[in-house]
């Protein structure tokens, strides 16, 4: 039978990201994921389909009445309410002005005071800092390039979300650059753009613009050069700011991190995280604890 009351130290996590959501029971003292399951979910379908696979992930943990739960998503997000707020971003869309909170607690079932929300990056920085590249700074960084670009600010394992050292929301990606927002300059498909502005020709995305420069094709490598120097310019102002100790660097581009790495030319120790999604389950773990 499970327990009605929750197990000090153990969080239910559902670390939801554009393709996938993982579900994972992580205890946050031992610093260890316990189980970790990952399930295809399309960001483009209705609330009912989304809510239907986060809910199926969520039961296959097995979990029990008193359990905890943390739930990582992007934003934007109200994380205090639990409520979705994606509108015309091409994901999620269908979940505008949806509570979760609400919708998972009935589809688990569980209490609905049992959940909480995280943003995706703020999870992967919070692992990063309690079992990871960031783990004793008291200032770190986190940046996840993929599909766009997220980010998050720690100062002793706290999120720094507001104040003039940390950008708007402390989000990179709502910084511009010459008038225009960083993510329409780095991003996959700023990138795609780029080289086919250069070439007429359209590459899959950072992976394969990286596999042409390593192979010496010279737009490639410009076209990777030029647009990680501009975010590294960017960012150098704000961990000057925020007087960061390290940036930690998770997402799919890490692939190329031989690539961006020199680009970025940072003035702090950055580090690639090849587990991210691990980091973020344990993240959120930790911002859910009881």
């Amino acid at each position: 039978m499970h327990p009605t009351v929750a197990v000090p130290g153990l969080v239910r996590v559902l670390e939801v990201g554009g393709s996938h959501v993982t579900a994972g029971t992580v205890d946050v003292d031992g610093r260890k994921i316990l189980d970790r399951q990952r399930h295809p979910l399309d960001p483009a379908r209705d609330a009912h389909t989304i809510i239907g696979v986060l809910a199926a992930a969520a039961k296959g943990l097995d979990p029990g009445p008193g359990d905890r739960w943390a739930v990582a998503f992007p934003g934007p997000f109200d994380y205090a309410a639990g409520v979705a707020l994606h509108e015309g971003v091409a994901k999620f869309d269908g979940l505008h002005g949806v509570s979760l909170r609400a919708a998972l607690a009935d589809a688990i079932p569980a209490d609905p005071a049992a959940f909480t929300f995280v943003n995706d990056a703020d999870a992967f920085g919070l692992g990063e800092w309690v079992d990871g590249a960031a783990t004793g700074t008291r200032r770190s960084v986190a940046i996840t390039l993929g599909t766009g670009i997220g980010s998050s600010w720690l100062a002793d394992g706290a999120i720094v979300s507001s104040g003039p050292d940390v950008p708007p929301d402390g989000e990179i990606h709502f910084c511009d650059v010459d008038g225009v927002n960083i993510e329409d300059l780095v991003s996959d498909r700023a990138l795609v753009r780029g080289y086919l502005a250069r070439t007429g020709t359209t590459v899959d995305g950072m992976r394969g613009l990286a596999e042409l420069a390593r192979s010496g094709d010279r737009d490639a490598r410009e076209v990777v050069d030029t647009a990680f120097g501009i975010l590294g310019r960017l960012l150098t102002d704000w961990l000057g700011r925020f007087g960061a100790e390290v940036v930690v660097v998770g997402g799919s581009m890490t692939g190329a991190w031989d690539l961006i790495d020199p680009a970025l030319a940072l003035p702090v120790p950055a580090r690639p995280v090849a587990d991210t999604e691990r980091s973020a389950l344990l993240g959120a773990a930790f911002a859910g604890r009881a």
